[in-house]
């Protein structure tokens, strides 16, 4: 007796189970009804958002931490922004200049495979030559255009005045000197 006692109880327990499985997909098949009648677009006849992204570039947010900004021109080579990096991945070349005192930067590159987009390095910079700007898509084919060198791009990109786009820095790759322009040279 006790058998069929424990076989009837775990039977009422398997259809309260099946029957609050079919709940939730339930629920959730009438949430994703919901969103998509949201999303209809009578003049386009279509079930979908529609953003212009290649054409229109989308506006990020007023604090969004996108792909760097570096000032050459008013770089000390100090090396802070690099030692407070918590994934290392800013890497300064600097060289000490002659009857001068200070350092040149001869490069400045961040690894954006590495990079977690946290802000720590604009918050180190005493001069505040690297700050954290607008642009939020820097795809590439190959990992090593992931790579900047921020001294090897043409001054009105990496100072923010023009983009930051993954065919500058195919560019960059291929300048044998770096950019330079400023009271560091």
């Amino acid at each position: 007796m006790t058998i069929r006692g424990n076989s009837a109880s775990s039977l009422v327990d398997w259809f309260t189970n099946l029957f609050q499985a079919i709940g939730t997909v339930a629920n959730a098949f009438w949430v994703t009804i919901r969103n998509w009648g949201k999303t209809y677009h009578p003049i386009r006849k279509t079930f979908t958002e529609h953003f212009e992204y290649p054409e229109l570039p989308l506006t990020p947010a007023p604090r969004y931490r996108g792909f760097h900004r570096y000032d050459l021109t008013s770089c000390i080579a100090c090396d802070r922004c690099a030692r407070e990096c918590p994934v290392d991945c800013i890497y300064i070349g600097k060289e000490r200049v002659e009857g001068r005192k200070g350092f040149r930067v001869t490069s400045f590159v961040i690894d954006y495979t590495k990079c977690m987009f946290c802000g720590i390095c604009t918050e180190s910079c005493p001069v505040d030559c690297i700050f954290m700007g607008g642009v939020h898509d820097l795809s590439a084919y190959r990992r090593d255009y992931c790579i900047v060198d921020f001294s090897r791009i043409p001054p009105e990109i990496a100072w923010g005045r023009a983009t930051l786009n993954p065919a500058a820095v195919v560019a960059s790759k291929h300048v044998v000197a770096p950019v330079h322009g400023g009271p560091n040279q």
